[in-house]
């Protein structure tokens, strides 16, 4: 089932992959890479979690409406998920490349309303500035519907530096109700990843004890 959200002018594609497996279980909001969609998220991805899983649709991806004129920005896809967060409720959140940016920048923003960001490697900031040799997906035009190629080109790399990231880890560790808001899942280890890891003083984990954690997370938990 999807539900169509406005976002301005845009048509954000919210996308129940899976009703809740356990009442008064809270949501999985599973966020692509770059060039990617809904249909990027395997059920490996969020096996085992208890309540409803969602994966959302970014600006210029899947089944979202595309803008005239492109002008994409990270700020731009943390207020899509902001707007799907207002949608859910408060959720866990889980990226893959691009969408484990984005899940870092809505842990800090929102910390109320996220339990949990899950950092996973995917497509999309690989690295931070024009120096950088990130991987940028080919449009596969043969999709139902393709990403827009503006989207490409101006999300592959952020002319921010590694601390703007670092920032954002360190306003979720601040605010968040968790101990540990940010679990990082990846092999590839980016500058801005880096710099959060350092800034977490944190080691990666496996996917599945991160969605174990978070599982059992509410916004009650103690801030220890």
């Amino acid at each position: 089932m999807t539900a169509f959200l406005a976002h301005g002018r845009i048509r954000l594609a919210l996308h129940c992959l899976r009703p809740a497996l356990q009442p008064d279980s809270h949501p999985l909001l599973l966020l692509h890479g770059l060039g990617e969609s809904q249909a990027a998220h395997l059920p490996a991805t969020y096996d085992g979690w208890p309540g409803p899983v969602h994966a959302l649709d970014f600006t210029g991806h899947g089944q979202s409406s595309i803008p005239a004129g492109g002008g994409y920005s990270c700020e731009v896809l943390m207020g899509d998920v902001d707007i799907a967060l207002a949608h859910i409720g408060p959720a866990t959140v889980c990226g893959r490349g691009l969408g484990a940016y984005i899940a870092l920048l809505i842990a800090g923003a929102r910390p109320e309303r996220v339990l949990g960001a899950i950092l996973l490697d995917g497509p999309g900031m690989a690295g931070t500035c024009s120096a950088s040799t990130p991987y940028i997906p080919l449009v596969d035009t043969t999709q139902p519907a393709p990403p827009d190629p503006f989207a490409i080109a101006e999300l592959a790399t952020d002319a921010r530096p590694p601390a703007y990231a670092a920032h954002f880890a360190a306003l979720a560790t601040q605010r968040s109700p968790l101990p540990h808001p940010i679990a990082v899942c990846t092999r590839e280890r980016p500058p801005w990843l880096r710099a959060v890891m350092d800034q977490l003083d944190c080691q990666p984990i496996a996917p599945a004890d991160a969605r174990q954690a978070f599982a059992a997370a509410s916004l009650h938990t103690a801030h220890t």
